[in-house]
């Protein structure tokens, strides 16, 4: 049977700190519902547990093809850090895993197709440019704001990702007047100041006694004064850093996404605030900040990206042999 345009699909997978998603993407953006799975991932999984979730949701979304449909490959989008080069993974909230060959594990289960691997900040960038809040944007920022923060840089309309495919990784900037530890060994990023647990933790350092992102909403919306110093500090950082990417890159507009970018209805709205702070250059105020364009399909359509639009990406991750 002879496929049309829209039966050859990618197939996309989204590698995560709690699950592993995967689902077929055409060639328009659209996932097919029919196809799109979970699995489990987590801190305390095990690298054999997480090898099988992924395998798992690969097998799943794969017998899912439509008759007639072709699969034109696999793109796959991991919490990071990672190497392109080597497809290998290390998400710091996967402790499991240290150098893990992702992409040789799906190449063994799908032979002959083939396989792209990026970070999932860089997916959800690529995502917002093809169907998303950036489209005809060619300087742009796509991130999210959830259990971590990550992002991914569009310049003159190519992903830049750089030598290991770790460019654009938004979350472990530095912003000032920030003490907290984070992570990555460095102190005030702003995925350690900003994102959802450590929002969450800094207002119950301080009395609050919730215990999730959607209580801190909730208490935000009812006037708490811990939950709305707690919520403006977190969109205070983010627009500290999106004013110091712009400083740097000439950015046009930043599409933030990600479940805690939800947790006030004026949260994008207080992260464009904190950028007005560099009033003297309106090079940098000029940045336009707006919510995502897209639904959770976002890294999902990402990751399939990687196949679609194979022309956005740079091949100097690809050409790099360290991480």
């Amino acid at each position: 049977m002879t496929t049309t345009t829209s039966n050859r699909y990618a197939l996309a997978i989204d590698i995560g700190g709690t699950k592993v998603e995967a689902a077929l993407v055409d060639p328009n953006g659209v996932v097919l519902a029919a196809s799109r799975f979970r699995a489990p991932t987590g801190r305390a999984s095990s690298s054999d547990q997480l090898a099988e979730s992924v395998l798992t949701v690969v097998r799943q979304s794969t017998a899912a093809l439509p008759d007639g449909a072709e699969l034109l490959g696999v793109g796959i989008g991991s919490a990071g850090p990672i190497s392109v080069s080597r497809g290998e993974v290390s998400p710091l909230n996967l402790p499991a895993w240290r150098d893990y060959g992702v992409r040789t594990l799906v190449e063994a289960e799908l032979p002959g197709i083939s396989v792209a691997l990026r970070g999932d900040g860089n997916c959800i960038a690529l995502a917002e440019h093809w169907i998303g809040a950036a489209q005809g944007v060619k300087y742009f920022m796509g991130m999210v704001v959830s259990t971590g923060v990550g992002g991914g840089l569009i310049l003159d309309n190519q992903l830049i990702d750089g030598p290991t495919g770790n460019g654009g990784h938004f979350g472990h900037v530095e912003v000032g007047g920030e003490t907290v530890v984070c992570g990555c060994g460095g102190t005030g990023c702003v995925e350690a100041v900003a994102s959802g647990p450590k929002t969450v933790e800094w207002a119950q350092a301080r009395g609050w006694t919730g215990s999730t992102g959607e209580e801190l909403s909730a208490d935000y919306a009812a006037g708490n004064e811990i939950a709305i110093s707690a919520v403006r500090r977190s969109a205070r950082a983010v627009g500290h850093g999106i004013a110091s990417a712009t400083a740097l890159v000439d950015l046009e507009l930043v599409a933030i996404g990600g479940g805690f970018s939800h947790v006030a209805a004026d949260y994008i709205d207080l992260v464009a605030e904190a950028i007005t702070d560099r009033t003297p250059f309106p090079f940098i105020t000029k940045v336009r900040v707006v919510a995502s364009g897209l639904s959770s399909d976002g890294p999902l359509i990402g990751a399939a990206s990687l196949v679609h639009h194979p022309e956005r990406l740079s091949n100097s991750a690809l050409e790099g042999a360290t991480s």
